[in-house]
């Protein structure tokens, strides 16, 4: 019989014998590891915007034309234009923002550069002023905020509008939205 022949077959059959009992009773354990992760998630309260109150320019004559402005407060100025008191009380927009307490987020702007009368179709640019305490702030716009201990923080809206001195009378309107999301 051929050495060679007989030393494969031995040498098979060996092979085949430890790889069964490595399967049978378990590679010994210096040649396994293992660790363990801990795995989280956090569910926060979603981010919500109302509108509690909308910007009023109240009742005006253009007179030599120019601007009406109705601060973050609510006070209304004019240059130009005459201002009249009888009638809706001039206001400024207020919008309540809840969400996850303390949570930072960005604000964005949208909608009406331009008030429309819908009878005659003219119109009246209108510039945004926001701030976050009703300052009575005349100028610039707020683009982030951030929530309170209690999850909840208030946006105020004013504006400017350009009055031409042939302005039409009429009910000029136009919708802003404010938009906010988590940072």
């Amino acid at each position: 019989m051929n050495s060679s022949i007989f030393l494969n077959k031995t040498f098979r059959r060996a092979a085949l014998a430890s790889a069964f009992t490595l399967w049978a009773f378990g590679a010994p354990s210096s040649f396994a590891a293992g660790a363990t992760s801990n795995s989280s998630a956090t569910v926060i309260v979603p981010i919500a915007i109302t509108n509690s109150a909308d910007l009023n320019f109240g009742k005006f004559a253009p007179g030599a034309g120019g601007d009406v402005t109705v601060a973050t407060d609510g006070v209304r100025t004019a240059s130009g234009p005459i201002l009249s008191s009888a009638g809706s009380t001039p206001a400024a927009a207020k919008f309540d923002v809840t969400g996850d307490n303390s949570a930072t987020y960005g604000i964005t702007w949208s909608g009406a550069a331009m008030l429309t009368d819908s009878v005659s179709s003219e119109t009246m640019a209108l510039s945004k002023i926001s701030d976050l305490t009703a300052a009575g702030v005349t100028n610039g716009e707020v683009t982030s905020g951030e929530l309170g201990a209690g999850g909840a923080q208030s946006i105020y809206l004013g504006g400017e509008l350009s009055v031409t001195s042939g302005q039409a009378n009429g009910t000029y309107i136009g919708d802003v939205t404010a938009t906010v999301e988590y940072n």
